[in-house]
């Protein structure tokens, strides 16, 4: 790994940008460049850019006035509880598709069962139907016009040991619509029309808008490890109020996996209180609840989600079947995208393009991920989608103690491909805390590699990370943090200040700021060049400044060129 010393910035960067733009102030406002005139909105506001890092590491300490944690919401919550009456549906869901002409619509039917022997439903005695349309039913003088059909499934969890309760879900629908006008609103009901209190009350939700380097979502929300704790529901609430068109989740959705089969009390080690369990359990019902408590956000507006390591759930003799919940309960455009898996996938949305990677699934540069990565990357125009901007739960760079270099093999492995494809941004997950990078590309300040985003502070019960690995006494020993998946490829740097070492003993170069706070973040983009990314903490919610950490990305197509390359040419 390299670590070289922080370079300065070149003035004729961002400096030179800056006049150029200043040169044309006496244009009319359309006759503008758009990335000029992001560049002059960022410096009215004080806003900083990409263009003037990088950036002196800063440390914002944990507030100790705070709790590092807060406990699950229990499932007797009216939040949490079932309100919808079989055959009425609950838990309704929408995701996107390849593209904005089409949108998944997800629900469950029936109520799931917990004991010892149990009969699954009967998918099919409920049908998947969509009913939709771009005017309110109470306003039409008709039913909708389109009615689309789809399919259903049951999983179970099941535990062959004494003492242990197995699981039978209700019935997951899954429905596609297809010839969908981007950009527009649609009122839907979804369920069965056959039966009496079959269809759900109507909804709505706005398409998202065609791919084109012209137009984005307006705000597309990140969050990570959400668990359904006290100060999740402080993240969701506050995530609501800033109003996205699109929920990006990096993985570890319930927690499901901090509970014994039999229920009870969740904890924030499940190994260390128990430690006799002969498997990993899960208590899916928390899936349920969980659920119920996210459809006021999610039958309105798409969430994309990707697995993380709480989404393993492991049962049977020797836990040999993994995933089943994440794989039953979420629809992605897996098919569409060409990856023919729930592990990984991409979508467009507007001019942005999502890559959606697992993390515990084979990554090997031999393997179907990396590709099906490598075509997904090569067929990307970015004519029509400027923005690439990659998601998973595990990160590859990370200053905390907590996960320190767990999916090193992983980056050693993709690194490469997603800096010579010039990916823009990447948001992971798994670390309980907010870290934003400067740009970096193997372990050395680039300007043309991605800024990485750690956003895994959603709330949940395993409680929030406040050691970093280049605090006295904190560096992880090179034994520590085996990933879930995968092998281990700890290193020590091989130049810099940290030549010789394992963890640095200051905050890294390529870490530009980091926090241990609960929140959510916010994506904006502005142009093919600008995007406004802002991380809000959940305890300054109701102030008047609710921005933990503000910058505009900003691309450099003309000097990060498409090209196989080990080292960026461009010298900050």
């Amino acid at each position: 790994m390299a670590s070289p010393a922080t370079p300065t910035p070149t003035p004729s960067t961002a400096t030179g940008g800056r006049r150029q733009c200043r040169g044309r102030l006496a244009l009319p406002l359309p006759l503008l460049v758009p990335s000029c005139l992001a560049l002059l909105l960022a410096e009215a506001a004080g806003i900083p850019t990409t263009l003037d890092g990088p950036f002196p590491p800063v440390t914002r300490s944990f507030d100790r006035a705070l709790r590092r944690g807060s406990d699950d919401v229990p499932l007797t919550d009216p939040r949490l509880a079932p309100r919808a009456r079989p055959p009425a549906p609950e838990q309704i869901a929408l995701a996107a598709s390849a593209d904005a002409g089409s949108l998944w619509v997800s629900w469950v039917t029936g109520r799931a069962q917990v004991g010892s022997d149990l009969t699954p439903l009967d998918p099919a005695a409920v049908r998947s139907e969509v009913w939709y349309g771009e005017r309110s039913a109470a306003a039409a003088a008709d039913s909708y016009p389109h009615v689309a059909t789809g399919s259903a499934e049951v999983y179970s969890q099941l535990y062959p040991y004494p003492g242990l309760l197995n699981y039978t879900s209700g019935a997951i629908h899954h429905v596609r619509l297809r010839g969908l006008r981007p950009a527009t609103r649609y009122y839907y009901r979804c369920g069965d029309s056959s039966l009496p209190v079959g269809l759900s009350d109507e909804r709505s939700f706005t398409t998202l808008p065609a791919a084109g380097a012209g137009s984005y979502p307006r705000r597309v929300a990140v969050v990570g490890d959400l668990g359904l704790t006290g100060n999740s529901t402080a993240t969701v609430d506050h995530l609501a109020q800033n109003d996205p068109s699109l929920v990006l989740l990096v993985g570890d959705m319930t927690y499901a996996n901090q509970y014994r089969t039999t229920g009870g009390k969740g904890v924030p080690c499940f190994s260390c209180s128990f430690p006799n369990a002969p498997i990993r359990e899960s208590y899916q019902p928390r899936w349920d609840g969980w659920g119920r408590f996210m459809e006021p956000i999610t039958s309105k507006i798409p969430l994309m989600v990707i697995e993380g390591n709480h989404e393993i759930e492991p049962q049977g003799h020797g836990g040999e079947v993994k995933f089943a919940s994440y794989f039953a309960r979420f629809a992605v455009p897996s098919k569409e995208s060409g990856s023919n898996t729930k592990f990984y996938y991409s979508f467009n949305a507007g001019g942005i393009h999502f890559i959606m990677l697992g993390a515990y699934v084979d990554y090997n540069g031999t393997g179907a991920q990396y590709l099906w990565l490598e075509k997904d990357l090569q067929r990307v125009d970015r004519r029509v989608t400027p923005w690439v901007v990659a998601a998973w739960h595990s990160p590859w760079y990370n200053s905390y103690s907590s996960h320190y270099q767990e999916f090193e093999c992983m980056r050693q492995e993709m690194e490469d491909l997603l800096y010579q494809h010039r990916v823009d941004i990447v948001f992971s997950g798994h670390v309980h805390a907010y870290e934003r990078m400067n740009r970096v590309f193997n372990y050395t300040l680039d300007p043309c590699g991605p800024v990485y985003i750690t956003i895994g502070d959603g709330g949940n019960i395993e409680k929030i990370d406040i050691d970093h690995a280049d605090d006295p006494g904190k560096c992880p020993s090179p034994g520590d943090n085996h990933p879930e998946f995968g092998g281990v490829c700890h290193l020590n740097f091989t130049s810099g200040p940290a030549k010789g070492k394992f963890c640095w003993d200051r905050q890294p170069e390529w870490s530009a700021y980091r926090e241990s706070s609960f929140g959510h973040g916010i994506l904006e983009v502005v142009n093919s060049t600008y995007a406004l990314w802002t991380w809000h903490r959940n305890q300054d919610a109701y102030g008047e400044n609710s921005l933990g950490d503000q910058i505009y990305i900003v691309r450099q197509p003309d000097k990060c060129l498409l090209q196989p390359t080990s080292a960026s040419s461009l010298n900050w």
